[in-house]
């Protein structure tokens, strides 16, 4: 066992600007990170197929990475991956599939369609295959089919989206204790939609079965976002004695889980954090 940094890094706000280039500094500091023996790993509420483009471009092939805030999580063929698991076709062909949680949306989706009506509604299946009412350009949707809403709810899924235009933050905020959502686990994105996952599944216990499988130190991870979904990561990390940051442009109540805040994304503040915590100490094998 060795000191190496296990890092979960967030993708939207984090290594990445809203017209999708990368943060100032972000791809040098983690191929810095990376060559000094440190695991850089991606941990986002992205889909895989949304996902596995931004390992090209870090230029980093982790063992894991997690996706779907937590409820898929995806392991790298030829690192003693789980030989049941399914293929999951190009970096989409080099993953598997390793760890998917599902559940039963109809309560949930039933509870909102009584109040959003006229949103628009996608499911991840369990296969990563996505289902959805209407499109929308900020869906990764390679594959999916537009179905009726009735059918969203006819087989187990491990997310249910929400976009409801019109409706920002708050007024989700309201909606979600409005309609009693405390049997699932919910986060509301940098842009005002609900992403649910199943109760108790978030990026953090995602990422404990990471470190397990790894057999990274306690105190040796180190993760980083700007959202509220990023909330159980922060505990998790902080809990084991290790690092969490906030980038600046964060919401209070995420600064004050991580306990540690940079600067904007906009002004490289990832990149900061890790020269800042990552490559301060030398990695010893």
């Amino acid at each position: 066992m060795t000191n190496a940094w296990l890092v979960a890094l967030d993708i939207d706000g984090t290594i990445l600007l809203q017209d999708e280039t990368m943060s100032p500094g972000v791809v040098d500091a983690v191929g810095r990170a990376r060559d000094a023996g440190n695991e850089v790993m991606l941990a986002t509420g992205r889909s895989w197929m949304g996902t596995h483009r931004f390992l090209d471009q870090l230029e980093i092939r982790p063992e894991f990475v997690v996706c779907s805030n937590g409820a898929v999580t995806m392991r790298r063929i030829g690192s003693a991956a789980d030989d049941t698991a399914t293929d999951d076709g190009p970096a989409v062909d080099e993953y598997k599939r390793w760890n998917v949680e599902t559940f039963d949306p109809s309560a949930v989706l039933g509870l909102l369609h009584d109040r959003l009506p006229d949103a628009r509604y996608m499911v991840e299946l369990g296969s990563g295959q996505r289902l959805y009412t209407a499109e929308l350009d900020d869906w990764t949707l390679d594959g999916g089919r537009q179905v009726g809403f009735a059918e969203l709810s006819a087989q187990e899924v491990s997310r249910v989206v929400v976009v409801s235009p019109g409706h920002d933050e708050d007024d989700f905020h309201r909606l979600v204790q409005d309609a009693g959502l405390n049997e699932v686990s919910y986060a509301i994105g940098w842009t005002a939609w609900l992403d649910i996952a199943p109760r108790g599944v978030d990026k953090g216990t995602a990422l404990a079965r990471v470190r397990e499988s790894r057999g990274v130190l306690d105190d040796r991870v180190f993760v980083a976002g700007d959202g509220r979904n990023d909330l159980g990561m922060f505990a998790w990390a902080r809990a084991l004695g290790g690092r969490a940051v906030a980038m600046g442009q964060a919401p209070d109540e995420v600064k004050a889980a991580a306990g540690e805040v940079t600067d904007d994304v906009e002004d490289g503040g990832l990149a900061t954090a890790i020269e800042r915590i990552v490559l301060t100490v030398p990695v010893v094998p």
